[in-house]
Order: structure tokens, then sequence, then C-alpha cells
């Protein structure tokens, strides 16, 4: 089997590594790729945001599985491209990606389905969302609502605050037309927990639950990020609830969009706030998550190629999955000043180092090859993933890996995994 990638961060390393692993692949290209997946594959010059060249390549490079990281592609409509070219895509067409495209379609998604979420009221005037700010007061949250990186959510503690992300987005327009329109809504305390499920239209799997760390510093301060570290299982949500969340937060959204006419095909991601009134949904994604793909990949057990691709046909069968009984622990190194501005172009060593340990994968991100040197192209630069018996033992390794590898002025939190090792350890 010929099979396309499409992206170039983390996740699409972490499912270039896994599907090199199918014994099925013949051959395997990632578009754009990076440092990491040049080693596993060949890395094609085509950007995720150009459907028509990936579909071209794809068409005459025999591609018989288009599988995409991103979400951006799939908002684009890189399902339907390809299905037109005879090409199965792992990813949901253009109107189910609007999950994660836009996130009032995906607030009104939510409520036409009855799924737990937060309070929420859309706006395109400014003026309006202010008044409502007035009226409700704080803390809420401001939402861009199209694609913003990461970047476009706001906490705000204080009315001023969100008056201020209302500016930003609608008036300032720091993230171009994705703050057009803007969602206010309740906030919500709790810790985060990141279900995924495979789905094929019909059918669903879901997938070992994860914790994810938004902020870029320990103890989760400093600005959100696209993800500083993440670890599975998470013991926030245990194995014996995920039949319940399940049917709460996945079932239903998979019947309204095909009921619609738009069968969910791919992997639906329900990021989940877990208040003292129980689970609630704070936004779906149509990707794996980056970082939480890698310690998900490290544990998962079965042909990854031939599990996508039954995703991608309507075949899939929650035999084919199988997990380590292991924990799994990332750890993301970014280049200094991340999210903000940060250099480029520094080399990186020790990875070798780092995984002559076996437990131990450093999938690229931010990386590129210049000749023989491996250099930093990106705010996240690697992350370093490892497996353990348990949750401490997979940090330890994870962290002892980590002290192996350099480039100048990096930096990465050091409490990836705490909160499920306190979890444990509660009487």
């Amino acid at each position: 089997m010929r099979v396309l990638v499409v992206g170039s961060g983390g996740r699409e390393h972490a499912l270039a590594v896994k599907l090199r692993q199918s014994p099925g692949v013949t051959e395997l290209f990632i578009a754009p790729g990076n440092g990491g997946t040049a080693e596993v594959g060949t890395n094609v010059p085509i950007a995720d945001s150009d459907v028509a060249g990936l579909t071209a390549f794809a068409r005459e490079a025999g591609v018989q599985l288009a599988v995409a990281g991103p979400e951006l592609p799939l908002t684009l409509g890189l399902s339907e491209a390809m299905a037109e070219a005879g090409i199965p895509c792992f990813g949901p067409d253009r109107y189910a990606a609007g999950l994660e495209g836009s996130k009032a379609f995906a607030k009104e998604i939510m409520r036409a389905s009855g799924v737990p979420t937060a309070d929420f009221c859309i706006f395109t005037d400014p003026e309006a969302a202010c008044a409502y700010i007035d009226e409700t007061g704080a803390p809420v949250v401001v939402k861009a609502d199209g694609l913003a990186a990461g970047k476009g959510v706001v906490v705000a503690a204080t009315v001023a605050e969100a008056k201020a992300a209302v500016a930003d987005m609608m008036v300032k327009k720091i993230y171009g037309s994705a703050g057009e329109t803007v969602i206010v809504e309740q906030a919500l305390s709790g810790e985060e927990a990141s279900f995924l499920a495979l789905c094929d239209g019909e059918r669903y799997v879901p997938l070992s639950a994860c914790q994810d760390h938004k902020a870029a510093f320990d103890g989760d301060k400093g600005p959100n990020t696209g993800g500083m570290g993440a670890y599975c299982p998470a013991p926030v949500l245990p194995e014996s609830e995920y039949g319940r969340m399940a049917d709460r937060v996945i079932a239903p959204i998979m019947r309204t969009l095909a009921d619609r006419g738009h069968p969910f095909r791919g992997v639906l991601y329900a990021g989940l706030m877990m208040t003292e009134k129980g689970p609630m949904v704070l936004e779906y994604n149509v990707r794996f998550g980056d970082p939480e793909c890698q310690p998900l990949l490290m544990r998962l057990r079965g042909d990854l190629a031939e599990i996508l691709l039954a995703c991608a046909t309507g075949r899939l069968n929650e035999a084919m999955l199988g997990w380590s009984r292991q924990s799994a622990v990332c750890v993301v190194m970014a280049a200094s000043g991340y999210p903000g501005a940060y250099p480029k172009g520094m080399e990186i060593t020790g990875i070798d180092a780092a995984q002559a340990d076996p437990e131990v994968t450093v999938y690229q991100a931010g990386t590129r090859r210049e000749g023989e040197r491996l250099v930093t192209s990106g705010g996240r630069v690697l992350g370093v993933t490892a497996l353990g018996a348990d949750l401490a033992r997979a940090k330890e390794r994870a962290y002892a890996a980590v002290a192996k590898i350099h480039f100048d002025n990096f930096f990465c939190r050091t409490d990836i995994g705490d909160k499920g090792l306190r979890r444990e350890t509660k009487p």
C-alpha cells in the first residue's frame, strides 16, 4: 500500500513512524514533512493547504490511502478531492470538519445533539458582544470562530479582559477573518481531558484517554500553546467510563452529522472539562491531537494503515486495535520565546543517545535538515516520548531522554503527568 501523510509536525512524524511499521505499506510519502519524517519516508514539498497539489500528487504516485494530519486541509475539502480521485482519505468531509473549522458551527451541532457544553452566545457585532459581557460578568471565555493556530481562545478573568479580547479579534482582527465572528461562553472549571474515537461513519472505537498541557510553563502558567506535553492513559477519565463518555459526546455528534448527510469518518476528538457537575465538551477537533497523538501511538497495538483505511472505507472493527499495558509520556522541547517570536536554525544534538533506550522515541516537529545537521525550524521542536510500566516510570524515562538532547535556549515543562500522579496517590 502506498500512503500519503499530509502535514509537517510531531503528530505527522508519529503517524509516519507507526505507518512504516505496517507490513502492507510499501511506500510512504509525507507532504511537506520535516527532518524526522524524511528518515522514515519521502518528503514531498507540497503545502498542507494545497489541496489540488496534494490530490494531483496522490493520483500520479498511485497513493492508496491519504491520511490528513492537521485540520486545515480537511476544512479545505481534502477528503472530497481525494474521493473524486478514487483515493480513500482518513478524515471527514469539509462539512463535518466544520466542527473544528468553525467554533460557532461546533456549538450549534452540540446543542442540536444534546451534548453537554457551556452556555454560549454567538456574535458578529463587537458592541453586542461587549453588551453581553457586561450583562453576564466574568469570568468568561471569548473564542474566535475560525482557525487561529490554537491561539484564538481567551479565558478572561475580568470584564475588561473579555472586552479587550473582543476588540482584538473583531476590531483589530489579530486573527484575520477567523475573528469576524466570536463566541462568548461560560467559563468552566475543573481538570481537562482529551477523549478521542476512531470513526467510520457508523461505528466508532474509543481510544485511550489523554491529558494535554496547553500552558507554556509549569503549573499551567503562561500563554496557551499548541501543547507542551501529554500522557496516557489519563486517570481523570478511567477506562471504565469510556463507554458512557462515548455515548455522551461521540455517538450523538455522529448521529447528527449522519442525519445531515455527512457521516463522520476519521478521528473525532472531544476536549473535555471534568467539572463538579459532570463532563462538559470545550471543543471538538477532527484530527489527532498534537502532542496527544505521540503517546497514543506509542501504546497502540495494531496495523495502523489497516485501521485508518478501515475508517475511511466504513470497515472499522474494534478487534483491529489493542493497547500496551504501559503508560506513555510525551515532553515537548520548545524554542525559547515560543509561543511568541523564537529563533530558528539552532543545531539539535543527542537524539540518537536519547533513543538508545528502546522505550523512547523522539518525534520531530519543528526541524529541518541542513546537510548532515538537524536544526530547529519551529517553536515546538521535539516531542520526547517514553513508555513505562506506570505513569511515574514513563515520566522518569521521558525526562531522562530530554536530558540527553540539546539545542540552544530550549525550554520544556517539568511537570508533564503530575496531575495524573496526584490522582494515583489519592487514598
